[in-house]
């Protein structure tokens, strides 16, 4: 179960070198208070992030690098859209390597069923969701088997990717898709 797992903020602060972070899913946390903010009309707020901005900050500082790549269907959702703009505003201005990926560019590329973080090449994090977006449960895997596939596809994946600012995601206005 997650909660007898290491905390993310200790996983990252035990990375050395890398940590790389593969999303897959349209829809996550949809009644997360930023995102139902957004909704609202409530601007994104840097301030609002600062814990997180410190975080990768703290960890590009030792030397870690660290990468974010999401694959998105197209047109995006209203929170593919919202994470967009909360990476223009918090992800890449806290030092982010940020990339953008089609769902429609990797149907010849093979990834796990769930999103993750691999640290250092070897230690993958999964996280899995619930069907509504709502987080489920994380696993801890140190097969390097497991790690190399992981660190594959996201690679194949980046190689796709386009970086965050030359990225403006197609989307459809809430509503007006059926």
């Amino acid at each position: 179960m997650s909660s007898n797992l290491p905390a993310f903020k200790e996983l990252i602060g035990q990375a050395k070198h890398s940590a790389i972070h593969l999303e897959m899913r349209d829809t996550y946390t949809p009644k997360g208070p930023v995102f139902v903010d957004w909704q609202a009309g409530k601007p994104i707020e840097y301030d609002r992030h600062l814990d997180w901005v410190e975080l990768v900050q703290e960890t590009l500082a030792r030397g870690v690098t660290w990468r974010r790549l999401r694959i998105v269907s197209e047109p995006v959702t209203d929170f593919i859209r919202y994470e967009w703009e909360t990476t223009t505003i918090v992800n890449v201005p806290a030092g982010e390597d940020v990339r953008w990926l089609p769902r429609s560019r990797v149907s010849d590329l093979l990834f796990p069923g769930n999103d993750f973080w691999v640290f250092d090449g070897k230690l993958v994090r999964f996280t899995e969701f619930h069907g509504d977006g709502s987080w489920g449960p994380h696993t801890l895997n140190e097969d390097p088997a497991i790690a190399k596939m992981c660190t594959d596809s996201f690679e194949a994946a980046w190689e796709r990717g386009i970086d965050h600012g030359d990225y403006t995601p197609e989307w459809t206005p809430a509503g007006s898709n059926g």
